[in-house]
């Protein structure tokens, strides 16, 4: 019985040390957004062969890295007058057989506004802080968990399109899952995480803030201070402006969004100078990986921790 305690306890030991051990890796981070905002892509335009090349290449970053189609194919399509947009959507079952009937929406969106105006004869908008940044965080969540496997609750990896139209991909998407009767728990949205804030601020911001306890919990289960609040987010009711809007609204859950754009540390918003070159490469990799234990946490826990504040 000892000899089988101990082979137990080593067990768990290596277990845990694979799953801690596994780092997203900053070439990685690299790769995937320098494609996604390079010129080849066109800025990306909902309807546009730039953001269909966008799409394919999330749709093979899944594959590859063994994330499932959580509908027949990852393409969840919509259709906006002529133009059809697609939100593409990874699944990860939870390893509990309970709580794998609760759902938890990592989401981004992956268009952007194509062109602006034109400076230095460059008018492509390559969006790579709106959204390229969060995009990739999203890639690179999905394949930490398909490999670890270190998910209780099941976890959905959403891309939207035509965010840019009005949040119209996220609005379809929460619609669909709403009348499937999808079990909600919480939804995060990642939006423009490529830049670091000023030292001595919290890593992050969320929107909302106040409607949730959502970043008290994720700090709890980081183990550190990732996720703050800043008072332009509810001066700009941003909260409204991005794509966890549709799911709030849809299911009535925590939903926010996440980001570490402030409106003093990068002055490309809707540019085109938003280009990788201007990413803090270091800072988005530590900033997704600081994320993990918060999000396992979220992933992991006995109950639903995560609540609504009363308003």
């Amino acid at each position: 019985m000892k000899h089988i305690f101990s082979l137990l306890s080593v067990f768990m030991v290596f277990s845990c040390s694979t799953s801690k051990a596994f780092q997203i890796q900053e070439s990685s981070v690299k790769e995937s957004l320098t494609y996604l905002a390079s010129d080849e892509l066109n800025g990306r335009q909902t309807g546009t062969p730039g953001i269909e090349k966008a799409a394919v290449y999330i749709e093979t970053f899944f594959k590859k890295n063994d994330v499932k189609p959580y509908f027949e194919t990852y393409r969840d399509s919509f259709q906006l007058k002529k133009i059809t947009g697609y939100n593409i959507v990874g699944f990860i079952e939870g390893n509990d057989p309970d709580l794998k009937d609760e759902f938890i929406v990592l989401g981004a969106h992956y268009d952007h506004i194509a062109t602006s105006k034109a400076v230095d004869g460059d008018s492509i908008s390559n969006g790579a802080n709106d959204d390229a940044s969060g995009t990739v965080a999203v890639l690179e969540w999905a394949k930490y968990f398909a490999k670890t496997k270190t998910n209780k609750r099941s976890i959905l990896f959403t891309l939207y399109a035509a965010e840019e139209m009005g949040l119209k991909g996220s609005e379809h998407l929460a619609k669909v899952l709403k009348d499937q009767g999808l079990n909600l728990y919480t939804m995060i949205n990642f939006e423009m995480i490529g830049v670091p804030r000023a030292s001595g601020e919290t890593l992050s911001y969320i929107t909302g803030y106040d409607k949730s306890n959502i970043a008290e919990k994720l700090n709890a289960y980081a183990g550190e201070e990732l996720v703050g609040f800043l008072v332009q987010a509810k001066a700009y009711n941003l909260f409204k402006r991005s794509d966890n809007f549709p799911f709030f609204n849809e299911f009535n859950v925590p939903a926010h969004a996440i980001s570490t754009f402030d409106f003093t540390n990068f002055e490309y918003y809707h540019h085109v100078d938003d280009e990788a070159d201007k990413m803090d490469f270091t800072h988005m990799t530590s900033f997704i990986n600081k994320m993990i234990p918060a999000l396992e946490g979220m992933a992991n826990a006995p109950s639903q921790e995560i609540k609504m504040n009363n308003e």
